[in-house]
């Protein structure tokens, strides 16, 4: 029997989805047929904060409950930290690089765009890390597919544009990216670059069959950013940054560093901590390093709201 993969219509969700697909395909020989379903999201060019966490996924959990399809793929930071009654992720394929990318005019790095150059991003996150440069650069919010941001840099409205480098290269768009940005400039948010595969609790078989596609060390790594999101209590448009890494360690075993970071919208003030410890206590870490942020004041910081998207799966004429 084909398997119904629900997904988003957007050129990078669709990639996204045909990976996932195809490496199913390949390790278990179940044909998978892609079924597109349009998100509240995907209709509207609000922002986010406005339309509420999880406005990317809601329908593809929808139609999962519904039985429509039998599984979905998602850009794990969409996904709300609260696990939704009756699903469960039943595979985190390993993550593309997590890192954010600049893509300027000229060929320009950050460092080179001229003070005042406008840089376009609709996330607070990565407004706040910018403006916390002292570069004295504007930012303008954009939403919408990556083919709309890049166009507005070729087309002279903008000067340049920060996006996730892994839905750059999910597209074979690599050779556009004038600069990759060191995390110590660009945290990520948590999840960047990782997809959650869901399916209902109750699909025994197939949530057997998915496991093959699971990564350990990306599942511990998300997991604990993940955790460090939901102890902050912050949704995906807060202006907090998490990186996980995992590495071995000296006795040849193996462990996660997280960074963590909590910024005041303007960019003025930061409160940036890590922690390590082992893969079995990937959420543990991610609550303690909260918890730390926490202690020096981190819920100061958040502003009265939160306005932007880290969505780049928006659907648009260019796919």
């Amino acid at each position: 029997m084909t398997l119904r993969l629900g997904t988003r219509g957007s050129a990078l969700a669709l990639a996204q989805s045909q990976m996932v697909a195809d490496a199913l395909t390949r390790a278990t020989g179940r044909l998978v047929q892609l079924v597109e379903i349009v998100t509240p999201g995907d209709r509207s060019l609000a922002p986010v904060a406005q339309l509420g966490v999880g406005v990317f996924v809601s329908a593809l959990r929808d139609a999962l409950a519904d039985k429509e399809i039998d599984f979905a793929v998602h850009s794990y930071k969409d996904l709300p930290t609260a696990p939704m009654d009756g699903l469960v992720i039943a595979a985190i394929p390993e993550r593309a690089d997590a890192r954010d990318v600049l893509i300027a005019r000229d060929g320009l790095t950050l460092a080179e765009l001229p003070a005042g150059s406008t840089i376009g991003t609709g996330a607070v996150r990565r407004i706040a890390q910018l403006h916390g440069l002292g570069l004295s650069l504007n930012t303008v919010p954009i939403r919408g597919n990556i083919d709309t941001r890049l166009r507005k840099v070729t087309d002279g409205e903008l000067d340049a544009v920060v996006l996730a480098r892994a839905g750059l290269v999910r597209l074979g768009r690599a050779d556009e990216i004038t600069e990759t940005l060191d995390p110590m400039l660009m945290l990520p948010a948590p999840a960047q670059g990782a997809l959650a595969v869901e399916c209902r609790a109750d699909d025994l078989d197939l949530i057997e069959a998915l496991s093959v596609l699971d990564h350990r060390a990306t599942r511990a790594a998300v997991t604990a950013e993940r955790a460090l999101l939901a102890a902050l209590e912050a949704g995906c448009s807060a202006p907090v940054a998490g990186m996980a890494e995992v590495a071995d360690d000296d006795d040849g075993g193996e462990e996660i560093y997280l960074r963590g970071a909590v910024f005041s919208e303007d960019g003025q003030q930061a409160v940036r901590l890590s922690r390590t410890g082992t893969l079995a206590d990937a959420e543990q870490i991610g609550r303690l390093l909260a918890a730390d942020l926490l202690e020096l004041g981190a819920d100061r910081l958040f502003g009265p709201t939160h306005v932007g998207s880290e969505d780049e799966n928006v659907p648009g004429s260019a796919r």
